[in-house]
């Protein structure tokens, strides 16, 4: 589904790439979680999976697309095939719920038809049936992201991106949105997610791809927010220096076949 290939990315005159010789493949169905800290290159990615900038190096594919050589007229036809989901939500303030959803398939030109049958079906699947003539300032935080995470899934993608979709919610919400969007990936939906949230990757235990100054440094199925570590046990009497486990290594960014499943 997804496929970088020695890419590059650098901004003006910056002292270091944005991202720097990235090797990442994900595949089909799968579910994966982009960590790393501020600055690390998470958005980055989704800015080049959507072709809001394009590499300075590499390949990248989304499907059987080559996004890095499409043309700038053909870039909507790419995203009707991603669902993107933001931290702030980006819900228009003057539509309510369903309009929210459906201005994505007006923007398509869907038939009026489809539109009447698709936008309950996905509010459904987010669990906001019945909620379809409120205004966003009536909503909470979960769901106002709810709604985002509908209109980002009506127009039914194969690839779904959601950059830090919990980052402006508690913690409780944060894990009932979690839910929506492995639901979502349960039903058949590639799901790429980028977070800061240490809980929910360490809940989930999905596949997790870490990023560190543009680097993949880590590429683990089942893994947890943070990096293994040695486990440090208290020195029996009369212990030195000598007796304590060395540091566990860094680990290093794994094939996909090996991190993948």
């Amino acid at each position: 589904m997804i496929r970088f290939e020695n890419v590059v990315m650098s901004y003006g005159r910056r002292n270091r790439p944005a991202l720097d010789d990235v090797d990442l493949h994900v595949a089909d169905g799968e579910f994966v979680f982009l960590v790393g800290m501020s600055g690390s290159g998470k958005s980055t990615i989704m800015r080049l999976l959507l072709r809001e900038d394009r590499a300075s190096a590499g390949k990248i594919f989304v499907g059987s697309r080559e996004v890095t050589k499409i043309r700038r007229r053909d870039v909507p036809r790419l995203r009707r095939d991603i669902g993107m989901v933001f931290q702030d939500f980006r819900l228009l303030a003057d539509r309510t719920v369903s309009g929210n959803v459906a201005y994505v398939l007006d923007v398509l030109g869907a038939p009026r038809a489809d539109v009447r049958r698709r936008v309950p079906e996905a509010l459904e699947r987010v669990g906001l049936a019945g909620m379809e003539r409120r205004l966003p300032h009536e909503l909470s935080g979960g769901e106002q992201q709810r709604v985002a995470i509908a209109r980002a899934i009506v127009k039914r993608p194969r690839l779904l991106l959601a950059d830090e979709p919990t980052g402006n919610l508690d913690p409780v919400t944060s894990i009932d949105i979690t839910k929506v969007l492995r639901r979502i990936h349960a039903e058949g939906t590639t799901v790429l997610m980028a977070t800061h949230d240490d809980q929910i990757v360490d809940d989930v235990r999905a596949r997790v791809v870490e990023l560190h100054e543009g680097r993949v440094v880590r590429d683990e199925a089942g893994g947890g927010y943070g990096r293994p570590r040695a486990v440090w046990h208290e020195p029996r009497t009369g212990s030195t220096a000598a007796d304590r486990p060395d540091p566990a290594p860094t680990p290093t960014a794994t094939t996909h076949e090996e991190g993948a499943r």
